[in-house]
């Protein structure tokens, strides 16, 4: 059986990605329980399982 492949994923473009005021940096807000972290940490990704892209136009749409 045959892997799927993740499309390659820019955190830049990422809905998780936003800034952190405690450290003062942008960071992945996205919040994993100890299980999903686990597997996260253990597998090397060539992009993340996680990303969603960040329209923000999209949004407004819905908002209208």
């Amino acid at each position: 059986m045959e892997k799927k492949k993740l499309p390659k994923s820019n955190c830049e473009t990422c809905m998780y990605y936003d800034w952190d005021d405690l450290m003062e940096d942008y960071t992945c807000g996205l919040y994993l329980d100890e299980d999903e972290m686990i597997r996260f940490m253990q597998h090397p990704y060539s992009s993340c399982p996680y990303y969603k892209f960040y329209d923000e136009y999209k949004m407004v749409q819905k908002q209208n």
